[in-house]
């Protein structure tokens, strides 16, 4: 009761609190949340999951800020896949069945489940390579006339 009463006279006592041992980490932004490929797998894997949902951790593929989500350290041979270059990685990435697998310097793999582009689409990382293409909505005749009723 006598700390509330300090306070609302407005005589409290301010000491203001050490920098040193402070552990707080200010708001991070997405300049700063860029991937250092010259690192061990679960740097990498920590630096991913670390920055999942916000800001992101990025990297530049094919001249476009690529933003990954969902990592897990990959602990099995190096899977089939299609290779994508990576701008500053050690070794090109693997799109696969189940998502990107990335390598870190020590030759272990990370694998990446979702990736988003600047425009902000999202899309599961083993569908980087179909992402473009797109199929064209067939409707039945019963759909056609159901529309130009509804138009």
């Amino acid at each position: 009761v006598e700390a509330v009463h300090l306070i609302a006279d407005g005589k409290a006592p301010r000491i203001p609190q050490p920098k040193e041992g402070a552990t707080y980490e200010g708001i991070q932004k997405k300049e700063n949340a860029e991937i250092s490929w010259n690192q061990p797998a679960a740097a990498l894997h920590n630096w991913i999951r670390g920055h999942d949902k916000v800001p992101g951790a990025w990297t530049t593929i094919d001249g476009q800020v690529v933003t990954f989500y969902g990592s897990a350290l990959l602990d099995a041979s190096v899977p089939p896949g299609q290779e994508l270059v990576i701008k500053g990685a050690l070794r090109p990435g693997l799109v696969t069945k189940s998502g990107l697998v990335v390598f870190g310097n020590d030759g272990k793999m990370v694998l990446v489940r979702n990736l988003q582009f600047e425009d902000g689409k999202m899309i599961p990382a083993s569908k980087y390579f179909s992402a473009d293409e797109s199929t064209a909505l067939e409707l039945t005749e019963e759909e056609k006339k159901m529309a130009e009723d509804i138009r």
